[in-house]
Formats: structure tokens, sequence, C-alpha cells
């Protein structure tokens, strides 16, 4: 691929701004501090400042990706669909807006959203359902599911937790107590064996790469698993490139060779956990010449691996998407709980288990109760005693003791006609839901689909009333990275036009549906945050002002413990428990029809479904065009020269994409982004479900590929 060159005048002079102001980055869950230099009411250009995870650092979307917030397609005026439109679907363009939506007043609009809202409560307040956003700030994220919670009396909200690392979350707090890391990905600096699976940090997670690069110059042992090639491949020890959907096989041997020759922790087993001859039984059939059929692996490289991994004084485990999003999403990660386990590395130095956060605040969204079976701090909505503290808190009156329903069941509730009104804020489940069609069939239905967010998005394509809201460049509040520390975000310029902070739209709609909040401040929800959130214990305001503090802070002037659960967890009896997990196979498999593996996932130059990304001036530039990776030998047996259109079809759908040759995908593998709407891989995605997680099958699907008719797709 050609560099893209960024020269002055797309920055221009650095030594002229009229204004900074410190925040965080808008992408990933690494949280970079950021200076942002401000001209004329524009942020003209971005530098990495010294925080705690990224020391000055910036990867090429946090530096050049920051000038989307001034793209012209920014909602600026609340917008309501015309009586004349035409039906819902994805066919509005953002630069013509006005064949399908009318300018409408703030008074208008949101008396038209509330209205819509309490019709439908009144006739069942089931009937509405919201979906809230990881890019918004913590305090927007509680504010968001009180709203539901206290304005419909049901727990039916959720966010993209539920497709990325709800498996993950399902199976700490399982097995350690506790949905978040157990200890900063910094800690690698203390470590001298890591594990990295089913993650991309180069692309994914640049910053945090760095650290991982910086650790293997040192001396320590990186074992890299993942079924494509990834980056980090180039500083690894031991590459285990295994089949799709094969990691319980894989980890389950390698876990079998530590209990045969007995390398594991007894003192540590002993002290700290449970379940562990139960485990142990169930490890004895997992033999790596037993799982070397299934997993792809040579049982010498997989008992290497399980001495390098056992015998390390200290070791990390880091994973991504490609652990979680299975339908045994939930068993790989809990064979990396027990692996860490048996082996004594959860609670010091240099060892932990760490699942890579992938937007910039899903860590403090989750945190916040933006969860259908948790309200904050993932407390059981099911205990009376929980709810009662709330409403304590909150006023008006108990709600549901019953889980809500989850980000994909909520839009099966859509299309069965039983859900009939959304609020989505800040969410674009149209690009992100598995068999997107379905999703975006089911919004067509809605008798009232409330959008609020920055750009007409693919899902703001279905609503009947559009909220303009502000960036994260425009927000004051907090957020929480994947390290669990908690950083302020401040406005470096105000929203455009009559856009509002995401935080007043909810207030002002909650008191138009008849709930009596009253907040002057920002500051003003995150100190009723606290009333109920021991995570929050000894963070407070002022300290946020110039601290980046982690949780949990253990005084008023702790700036917060790296590493958790050195003595005991948050389970009974203090233990952690090691649950032992079988091999289910993925939910469909290939065949003479679908012969082929379709995984997706994101790049380096866009983020997400590409609703910010894609309006970045130079990362658009460096990518601009839908595209595809398969390996150069399947290129050749296909008939298709790099650059030229590829037909991929699964069960739900078909999409033509540029492909691309790549050496790092297996050869009965296609690697899909998912940030193209023009080729949706979540078109092509099956939407089975992980039974604990509730997290979608994104990361396996059976998939035809052929040579498409047409044109040759332009670098």
């Amino acid at each position: 691929m050609p560099a893209t060159v960024v020269d002055d005048a797309q920055v221009g002079d650095r030594a002229d701004f009229d204004s900074e102001t410190e925040s965080v980055c808008p992408f990933c869950g690494v949280g970079c501090k950021v200076s942002l230099k401000v001209k004329d009411g524009k942020v003209k250009y971005v530098e990495g400042i010294n925080g705690p995870a990224n020391e000055g650092r910036l990867c090429v979307k946090g530096r050049f990706g920051f000038d989307y917030i001034h793209h012209p397609h920014r909602l600026t005026k609340p917008l309501i669909r015309r009586d004349d439109a035409p039906a819902k679907g994805l066919n509005v363009d953002p630069g013509n807006l006005m064949t399908h939506f009318r300018e409408a007043s703030w008074e208008e609009a949101m008396d038209f959203a509330a209205k819509g809202l309490v019709k439908l409560r009144d006739a069942d307040p089931k009937s509405v359902a919201g979906f809230g956003s990881a890019k918004c700030t913590n305090e927007e994220a509680y504010l968001f599911q009180k709203f539901i919670r206290q304005g419909f009396k049901h727990n039916n909200v959720d966010h993209c937790t539920r497709l990325c690392h709800a498996s993950s979350v399902s199976a700490l707090i399982e097995n350690v107590g506790s949905g978040a890391v157990t200890a900063t990905f910094n800690e690698i600096v203390n470590a001298d064996v890591a594990i990295i699976i089913g993650a991309n940090p180069i692309e994914n997670h640049p910053v945090a790469a760095t650290y991982f690069k910086q650790f293997t110059k040192r001396g320590g042992k990186l074992i890299v698993m993942d079924p494509r090639g990834v980056g980090m491949r180039r500083f690894a020890t031991e590459m285990l490139q295994f089949r799709p959907g094969a990691d319980v096989s894989m980890l389950n041997a390698i876990m079998n060779v530590i209990v045969e020759e007995e390398l594991y922790d007894s003192q540590y087993i002993h002290r700290w956990t449970e379940n562990w001859e139960a485990e142990k039984e169930h490890l004895r059939a997992f033999t790596p010449e037993a799982m070397s059929e299934i997993c792809g692996i040579e049982p010498e490289q997989l008992r290497r691996v399980a001495r390098i991994f056992a015998s390390a004084k200290a070791g990390m485990i880091f994973w991504g998407m490609g652990v979680s999003q299975h339908i045994h999403g939930t068993d790989n990660s809990r064979c990396l709980i027990s692996l860490a386990l048996m082996t004594g590395n959860v609670g010091k130095p240099g060892a932990g288990l760490h699942p890579l956060r992938g937007q910039n605040n899903v860590q403090g969204a989750s945190d916040a109760g933006l969860i259908p079976m948790f309200l904050p701090d993932y407390q059981s909505v099911m205990e009376d005693d929980i709810r009662k503290s709330f409403t304590d808190v909150w006023g008006g009156g108990d709600f549901s003791n019953e889980k809500g329903l989850t980000v994909t069941e909520i839009v099966d509730q859509v299309y069965a006609g039983n859900i009939k009104g959304m609020y989505i804020q800040g969410e674009n489940p149209a690009m992100s839901d598995p068999d997107a069609e379905h999703a975006r069939e089911a919004f067509a239905k809605l008798d009232l689909m409330v959008v609020q967010d920055i750009f007409l998005t693919e899902t703001a394509n279905f609503a009947d009333v559009i909220l303009p809201a502000s960036a994260l460049y425009e927000k004051n509040g907090t957020v929480s990275n994947t390290n669990r520390q908690v950083q302020r975000v401040r406005p470096a310029v105000a929203p455009p036009g009559e856009a509002r902070e995401d935080w007043k739209i909810t207030v002002e709609l909650a008191q138009r549906i008849g709930l009596p909040w009253a907040y002057g401040d920002v500051s003003e929800v995150f100190a009723e945050m606290k009333l109920n959130m021991k995570s929050l214990d000894n963070i407070t305001w002022e300290r946020l002002e110039t601290e980046t503090i982690t949780y949990p802070s253990l005084h008023e002037t702790d700036p917060g413990q790296a590493i958790v659960f050195g003595d005991g967890f948050p389970r009974p009896e203090g233990r952690a428990k090691v649950t032992p997990a079988s091999v289910i196979p993925p939910d469909e498999a290939p065949d003479a029809e679908y012969p082929m593996i379709m995984t997706t996932g994101r790049q380096l130059e866009h983020w997400h479904t590409g609703s910010m990304t894609r309006r970045s001036l130079v990362l658009d530039a460096v990518e601009p065009e839908a595209n595809c990776s398969l390996h150069p030998r399947t290129l050749r047996a296909l008939g298709v020269e790099p650059g030229e259109m590829v037909r991929l079809t699964t069960r739900r759908g078909s999409i033509e994409i540029m492909a691309r040759a790549d050496r790092a995908v297996a050869e009965d593998m296609v690697f899909v982004p998912f940030a193209y709407v023009e080729a949706a891989a979540n078109i092509l995605t099956n939407p089975a479900i992980d039974p604990y997680g509730k997290i979608p099958e994104f990361k396996f699907s059976a998939v035809r590929v052929e040579k498409a008719q047409g044109r040759i797709a332009a670098e």
C-alpha cells in the first residue's frame, strides 16, 4: 500500500493556535491523553501528552483522525421525518437530508420524541427499549440506563459491549468476581512471558502494542495465538496460527501439559481457587496429540508453549474479540482464566488477565450500568436490596427485577412487533449487528425511533426524529479505559450549530416524560454515580481535574491499584473459580456450498462502523475503499488478481468487495473489515449467540467466495 504523506498544509503551523485543551482520544479503549490545539474555533492538530496509558504516544487515528468533528455531514439541527418521505431504509444521502427529513426546533423535536415515548409507555412500558453508547462519557452512559430503568420500569437497555466482550465479562464475573482487567497492560514491564490471543493490537490498539514490542526487546517471551498471522507475530517467541474456532481445544491441550507435567502452582491453587480437582480430571482427555487434530498445532509446540508459560515467574494474558465473538466465547475466556489461575498469574506484579477493550469507553459504559442484567458496578438487577439502593437515590419507585433483553434480543423483539419504540444514542446497529439485513428490516417496522448522534448514520436513516449530539472533543465528563483508568474529557470546541451535549439532551427528554431530574452540571451526575459505585470510592471530580486515577483507589491520595486480587477475590471465601470448558464447534461449518471461513475485524485506519474515521481526511485517503484479504494461493485458485472484485456469500446474504492478497490469512479463510457500508460485513455474519454472554458469532461464518463480474477496484 502506498504511503500517505501528511504535509504541513494539512496541519498548519504547529506553533499557531489560540488555545489548547487536555482530553482523551475518542477511538480505541487504550485511552491516550491528548492535547487539542484550537485555532479559529476548530481543532487544528492533536498531540499526545504524558498520560499513563500512552506516555505521549499516539497512533494514526489519534493523531490524524480528529477532523471528523468538523465534517460538513455533522448534524447541526434537530430533524423530523417528513410525512411524505420514502419508506425507511438505507437510502438517505447525508448531503441531501431534506428529501427525507425536515428541520425542526429543539422544542418541536423534543416534544415529538417525548410524546411518542410516553404514548408507547402508556400502552406497554416494555414496548420501548434503549441502546446507549460506549463512545459517550461515563455520566452519559449512567443517565441513559437510568432513563430506561426509571422511565419505563424495565431493564431492556444495552450497548456495544454485547457485540465485543460480553462473553469475556461473563466469564470474569463468574470466575474472579469482577468484569474488569486484573492488571493494566503497562504491567507487562514486570512480566517475563505474555500471551496475546485473538487480538491484533498493532492495528486495533497500536499504542498498547508499543509496550508489547518493548517487552520483547527487553527479552520477554511473547506467545501469539491467532487464526491470522497478525502483526505481533514478528515479535513472537512462539506463533500458534490455529484453526478458527478451535481455541478451547488448543488451550485445554496446553493446560493438559501443565497438569500432566505438574507445572502448576499448587500453593496458589490451594490458597486462592476452588474446583481444581474437577478441572484436573476434565483436562486429562485433552492431550496435545488428540487436540492437535482439531486445532492444527503440532503437539510438540503445544508442550513447548505450556512449559514456557508455566515456568515463568510472572505472566500476562491479553485477548481480543477473536476470543470473545464466538458461541463458545465464554468458554474461551474460562480457559484463559483457568490458565492464569493454575499458574498463579493473578494478583502479582507482571501478571494478570486483560481483555483489550475496543471502544474508547466500553469499560466505563459497562461499569456505569449500560447492561441489561446489571446496574452500575455489575450489581444484579435481580437483588431487591441492590435495586432499592438505587431507587432511594433516584426516587420514583421500584423497577423490574428481571434481566433485560440484550442488543440482539431487542432487535428480534422489534422484528416480531413486540418492541415498537427505541431510543438510540451514539450506536449504529444497522451496521454493527450480525445479519444486518434482519436488523434493518426490524428498524423499518418501528413506530418510533429516536436517534441521538453526530452524523446521519446508517441507523439514523430509519429514525423518526434525530437529535444532533456532541463528539467527545465537545464534551465535559469522564471516561474509563481498558486499564480501569478514569480520566477527564473536556470540550475543546463547542458542538456545531444547534447540537448539544448528550447528557443535556437525555436530561431534558427525561424531564419531558415526567422524571424528576435536575442536574445543573455534569459533575453532579458523577457525584450521584459515586453514591452506589464503590469502584469510584476516593475518586473525586476535584482529583480528576489534575489526575488520572485507576480504580480501585484505596484512599484519597492513592493513584489507584494497577493490580487487583493480590489478597483474594470478590467471591465466596475470597476464592476464584476454575471452570472446565469442553470443545464446542462453531454454529455452522464449511460445506460444499459454503466451503471457506469468513472472519471480521478492524483495520488500522478505520474504527468501528466507519462513521467517524471515514469522515477524516487523512484516514479516508489512506484506506478509501472496502476491501477483504485472502491468501495469494486462494486468489490464484479463484482466478482473481489483487485489486479485482470478489463476491462473498453466506447463508444471510452477499456483498461484492475488492480483494487483497495477504499471506497472514489462512488459505481457507477470508478476512473482512466491518467499517464499510457499501460492502457491510455484517450482512454476512452469523447471529447465533453464546448462551452465557449472549454475544453473536462474528468471527466464524461459512462463506462462498467467487470472482465478481465487473470493474477492477481503484487502489
